[in-house]
């Protein structure tokens, strides 16, 4: 426990957002040399994540940035030319955030067993985990948001969904927030608390493993399951 203590706090460098930044989405315009913005940060991070250094995720496009975006390019097929336009950012979304298979060149720097089991945890997937927090729960309370990730959490522990949280994330069709692409967004700090909440321990849910917005869910087998309690918009079931 006391090494997540220690290491949690390098994940939430990585992604606390800046105040007073335009909140330009990466691949909502191109993006060259010189250039600042929220959509810049979020270059900056997700190149940093899969390897590629780009240097103190500022916000602004210096020469770090230039370089490691050409290493991208390089890598990946695309033009070399350090210009960030649909094609590079389309391509590094999908790395980051699209595929259930891709891996992050890079391994991860440490790993923590949480006080819910024996659930090995990367850098990567606390991200990952807050990705779904703020996809899935973003306005809800924060007792709400704790509560998603401790069901992902939970499907992990059981085993019946995949080992790992990657597994569990990219189950097809589990989670509409990585079937809309919500789930591209970057995670705030609430989501980041949330996540640092439930691997520490917390779980609202006592144990559940599904939830859903009563308000817009469809699919008929889901309301077979037993409703045990119900956090701001979310019903959840064991």
């Amino acid at each position: 426990m006391m090494i997540f203590l220690f290491m949690v706090p390098l994940l939430f460098g990585l992604i606390t957002l800046p105040m007073g930044q335009a909140e330009a989405y990466l691949g909502d315009r191109t993006l060259k040399y010189g250039m600042q913005g929220y959509d810049v940060q979020q270059l900056q991070k997700n190149l940093n994540y899969l390897g590629y250094q780009s240097g103190t995720t500022d916000g602004k496009f210096g020469w770090q940035t230039l370089n490691a975006v050409k290493e991208f390019q390089g890598s990946n097929g695309l033009k070399v030319d350090g210009i960030v336009g649909k094609a590079t950012a389309n391509l590094l979304i999908k790395q980051v955030s699209g595929s259930s298979t891709y891996r992050p060149r890079t391994t991860p720097v440490a790993e923590v067993t949480t006080s819910r089991g024996a659930i090995p945890l990367s850098r990567s997937d606390l991200y990952d985990l807050a990705r779904v927090v703020y996809g899935e729960a973003r306005g809800e309370s924060f007792e709400g948001q704790v509560a998603v990730a401790a069901v992902v959490l939970n499907r992990v522990i059981s085993g019946q969904f995949g080992r790992t949280i990657r597994d569990v994330i990219f189950q097809p069709w589990a989670f509409t927030a990585v079937h809309d692409g919500q789930f591209y967004l970057q995670p705030d700090n609430s989501a980041i608390r949330a996540v640092d909440a439930a691997v520490k321990g917390w779980d609202p849910t006592s144990g559940a493993l599904y939830y859903w917005n009563p308000k817009t869910a469809t699919s008929k087998w889901i309301w077979s399951r037993p409703i045990s309690l119900k956090i701001g918009n979310h019903v959840f079931a064991p």
